[in-house]
């Protein structure tokens, strides 16, 4: 376990950021979509952490050739996705083991996902109870609930299927089902989740289509889909926490270039606007998502505000979120939000439990809380094995100088976070 303490900040900062990690989401997706081609899928800009290069190895497991210079990887799929002949271990990437469910509940074989503790907690019956209810065969601890599972892949049946809740990872997982689905297969949401796998599986040619009442209909494939050629955008979910920064420090501004400007992404930063942050946005190219920059400055002192709309589009930015609410006037609030139990900790008690070491009150509900803004004072705060709370409380510190305990876990996600935060302030180890 390492801990850090961080310095807080006298005066205010500028710097513009070209080196924000690459993206989390799209990295995982852009290595799983390259097994459904038949050609070398060139990456660019790949996410070096854990999480991802774990699932760099287990499509070379699957029998996928993965050559890598740094963050340029090329993917060459195999003929046919073989058995492995060990575990997938997924690390602690949500994201990718259930992503794989989906991917692997049509191919011919059997394949057990695996991960570190903190994953072999969390709920995957919210992926498996709808894999199961269209012919996939998948089991596990808690009867499907928890991992290690074991899938046995082959054929799925076509479905429709309205998900309770709104999750880019259920409804990534589904589509990919559907790719080998026994016909034409629809799903909806009631409100959009990040769609990051619909633009990409569109842009390498997959018969994946919105309609105007919300039915995504995906075909199954035909032949292989053409392979990606890539540059990963930086992740503006991990930007974000140097947007807080320049948002709640005097005198701060930061520009964080080649970010994706998805509008299913930005919206914590729609969010910080509305908390009265100076927010400005500039689209330079857009292929398989719009990129550009966010120009991110202090604009006085934030005021409280409400959270409760489109939560699965700023889910991952919402702890980040939580130190500005810490610092803006009045009480704001977040609602909706009990995906956050489910996440690499229960977010909502990871958050609370942070906060109320700082000295800031805040009330929790069973789908989000309720924070009033005061003074941050000195802590020692625990991240319980989840990135985003690690990173979160770490920028706090900047106001009144902040130790979080079990950071190595920064390192699935952002591996030079610290990096970047010292050039703000000092941060010991």
């Amino acid at each position: 376990m390492t801990s850090v303490s961080v310095q807080p900040l006298v005066g205010g900062f500028g710097m513009t950021v070209e080196d924000i990690a690459p993206d989390k989401s799209i990295s995982h997706r852009a290595a799983m979509f390259a097994l459904l081609s038949d050609r070398p899928s060139h990456i660019h800009n790949f996410l070096l952490g854990e999480d991802t290069l774990n699932t760099l190895h287990i499509v070379e497991q699957l029998g996928a050739t993965v050559n890598r210079s740094g963050g340029d990887v090329t993917i060459t799929p195999p003929e046919t996705l073989h058995e492995p002949d060990d575990v997938l271990d997924c690390g602690n990437a949500g994201t990718g083991m259930r992503l794989f469910c989906g991917l692997l509940s049509g191919i011919e074989g059997s394949f057990v996902l695996t991960g570190d503790r903190y994953l072999r907690s969390r709920p995957m019956d919210r992926v498996v109870a709808p894999l199961r209810s269209i012919g996939a065969r998948i089991d596990g601890r808690d009867e499907g609930n928890l991992a290690p599972l074991h899938i046995r892949g082959g054929a799925v049946e076509a479905f429709s299927y309205e998900s309770p809740i709104d999750s880019a990872q259920v409804k990534s997982a589904l589509i990919l089902a559907a790719l080998r689905g026994s016909g034409l297969s629809r799903y909806r949401e009631s409100s959009q989740s990040r769609d990051h796998t619909e633009r990409m599986l569109r842009g390498m040619g997959a018969d994946v289509h919105t309609a105007a009442d919300g039915w995504i209909e995906v075909a199954p494939l035909s032949a292989p889909l053409a392979p990606l050629d890539i540059t990963v955008p930086a992740d503006p979910s991990s930007g974000f926490f140097f947007a807080v920064a320049a948002a709640i420090i005097p005198g701060s501004h930061v520009t964080i270039q080649n970010v994706s400007l998805n509008p299913t992404r930005i919206e914590a930063y729609r969010m910080l606007e509305k908390m009265g942050a100076r927010i400005e946005y500039r689209e330079t190219e857009s292929r398989y998502e719009p990129i550009g920059e966010i120009h991110i400055a202090y604009d006085g002192k934030l005021h409280a505000i409400d959270v409760s709309e489109h939560i699965a589009w700023l889910i991952d930015e919402l702890p980040a979120l939580a130190i500005a609410m810490a610092v803006a006037e009045g009480r704001s609030t977040v609602r909706n939000a009990a995906e956050l139990r489910v996440k690499e900790s229960d977010r909502i008690a990871s958050v609370l439990h942070g906060l109320a070491q700082a000295g800031i009150v805040a009330e929790a509900f069973e789908d989000g809380y309720a924070i009033t803004g005061g003074a941050l004072r000195p802590a020692t705060v625990e991240s319980f094995g989840d990135h985003r709370i690690a990173m979160s409380f770490s920028i706090a510190g900047l106001v009144s100088g902040m130790t979080v305990e079990d950071t190595a876990c920064v390192e699935t996600s952002f591996p030079n976070f610290y990096t970047l935060l010292r050039q703000i302030t000092k941060v010991h180890e």
